[in-house]
């Protein structure tokens, strides 16, 4: 791996607050091949269950895959009225992962760890170079159709990555509970988050009985 990932001093909390979903972007602005490659081995260096390591993943630059892969894909689940980025705002580059069943030492459900440790360690590679994504897991299995895969690969995941054409800002989940994102009508995106002191629960009144 090249030094090109860590050429900028970026502390790890400072990264992962940094590190939000995008779903607008510059779609004239491509990644590189070269940069997209440095992103799945950071993907491929994170721990696996039995260091079974099932996960593949398949890079789509091309203009006319990525245009037949975009209509196959739910963007976002708490907007319903919205269909995805309009053309220009539209992803320059896709990251399917992908599990490889002949590769799988333990349950199926155990790729499922490995795919979150993997697509966090990629996303946070990206944001240090200031480019951003969005993890897609509701998509047509039409998907199947267009892409070349083995009969033993199933699509786990699909990452739209590219250069942010959005703001994303964190808030605190109001009274009411509502946990849903939102859009202002400046289009800024809203993320509510629990606060830390309501995620921690206390064993200390159990070991008192």
């Amino acid at each position: 791996m090249s030094d090109k990932l860590w050429s900028k001093s970026i502390m790890l909390a400072d990264l992962i607050v940094t590190t939000r979903t995008v779903r607008r972007f510059q779609e004239e602005h491509k990644v590189t091949p070269e940069t997209l490659l440095e992103l799945v081995d950071l993907a491929r260096l994170g721990g696996s269950a039995r260091n079974g390591q099932p996960l593949r993943y398949q890079i789509i630059t091309e203009d006319s895959l990525r245009s037949a892969l975009f209509p196959l894909l739910g963007w976002a689940g708490y907007i319903p009225d919205w269909k995805g980025p309009v053309s220009g705002e539209r992803p320059s580059a896709y990251i399917v992962c992908l599990l490889e069943r002949k590769w799988l030492k333990g349950p199926e459900y155990e790729a499922h760890f490995d795919l979150g440790i993997a697509s966090q360690n990629l996303l946070l590679g990206a944001a240090s170079l200031g480019i951003f994504g969005c993890r897609i897991g509701s998509f047509s299995e039409k998907i199947y159709d267009i892409l070349s895969l083995s009969p033993s690969s199933k699509v786990l995941l699909v990452l739209a990555l590219g250069y942010p054409a959005e703001k994303v800002e964190l808030e605190e989940v109001g009274e009411d509970g509502d946990v849903r994102y939102w859009r202002d009508k400046e289009q800024v995106h809203h993320v509510p988050k629990r606060r830390l002191v309501d995620i921690l629960v206390s064993a200390e009144s159990k070991a008192r009985e």
